[in-house]
């Protein structure tokens, strides 16, 4: 009984304290509520004046969003189970590459002779030739084991079907002192490597030509484009109207050209798409007929036999 009523006692007591804190807190006089048109003095006595609409960024005026704008959604011939490259887009994709992309990017993990295998642009070998030899690599050592010339300039020739795509600069230095530093990513696995995949890509080479909002600031030497993270991108408007003159006559727009080149870039990032999914296609068919052949082993065979019970089970 004791021990209950000091319990009682030591309950009260801190039920007494927690009213006394809140009529404590209820009682204090509310602070003056802020003015919109001046600010707290400073030391001067002056008022400050309140914050202008135009005024940077802060706790109480959140920046403006630069998140990127998700990417458009585009039809291509190569999506769902059964898609397959459009041959014709491949060959005017490439040629939008070697025109207008090959200038700053790199495509160093495919070789020349891939554009004439199945399942890509598939080029005739005469073709293939010919686009190998209007690139230069650098040669091997001469009859000297020079790799230079008289000039200091390294030596080089005429590529071959064997050779891969060379870059447009021998190394990182170069290519940043020739883009104000900036380094253009290479462009072998760029539709693999960027969450989005083709319709980020495609997003980023159409999403040039709008003006950035009052509210959002360039950096010097930045572009606009809002598909891209921060909405500020180092590379200017890679594609134009015109960019390039198909062959074929398909109409040269920004559109048709950035539709072109990504199903190219799709292809260089995965050239055996084809060929997997024919693989995966009579796989699912092999396994398809394997069941139904076991399911009629089974009708044949084990059916009405498996439940027959022990010998002499059942018998009077």
């Amino acid at each position: 009984m004791a021990g209950s009523a000091k319990r009682i006692i030591v309950a009260a007591l801190l039920v007494s304290a927690f009213a006394s804190a809140t009529f404590a807190q209820e009682t204090q006089a509310p602070p003056p509520p802020a003015t919109p048109e001046a600010a707290p003095a400073g030391q001067s006595g002056a008022a400050a004046p309140a914050p202008s609409p135009n005024a940077p960024p802060s706790a109480a005026t959140p920046a403006p969003s630069t998140e990127a704008l998700p990417p458009k959604r585009m039809s291509w011939s190569f999506d769902g189970p059964f898609g397959v490259y459009d041959r014709a887009s491949l060959q005017r994709g490439f040629q939008v590459y070697k025109e207008v992309c090959a200038a700053c990017h790199a495509l160093s993990h495919v070789a020349l002779r891939n554009l004439g295998e199945r399942g890509g642009p598939e080029f005739s070998l005469e073709q293939v030739s010919a686009i190998a030899a209007a690139y230069k690599v650098p040669a091997d050592p001469d009859e000297m084991g020079k790799t230079v010339d008289a000039n200091g300039m390294p030596l080089m020739r005429a590529a071959t079907p064997a050779d891969y795509f060379p870059a447009p600069y021998p190394n990182e230095k170069a290519t940043r002192a020739a883009m104000n530093g900036a380094l253009p990513p290479d462009l072998s696995l760029i539709v693999k490597n960027r969450e989005g995949h083709e319709d980020y890509v495609y997003s980023i080479l159409t999403g040039f030509g709008q003006r950035p909002p009052a509210n959002e600031k360039l950096a010097p030497g930045m572009n606009y484009n809002p598909y891209f993270p921060r909405h500020q991108i180092a590379m200017p408007p890679p594609l134009t109207m015109g960019s390039v003159t198909y062959s074929d006559g398909t109409p040269n727009t920004v559109e048709q050209e950035a539709h072109d080149v990504v199903t190219f870039l799709t292809w260089a990032a995965e050239p055996k798409m084809e060929e997997r999914k024919r693989m995966g296609f009579n796989v699912m068919a092999f396994l398809i007929g394997f069941t139904a052949l076991l399911y009629l082993a089974y009708r044949r065979v084990w059916h009405g036999h498996h439940d027959v019970g022990a010998p002499g089970e059942g018998q009077g």
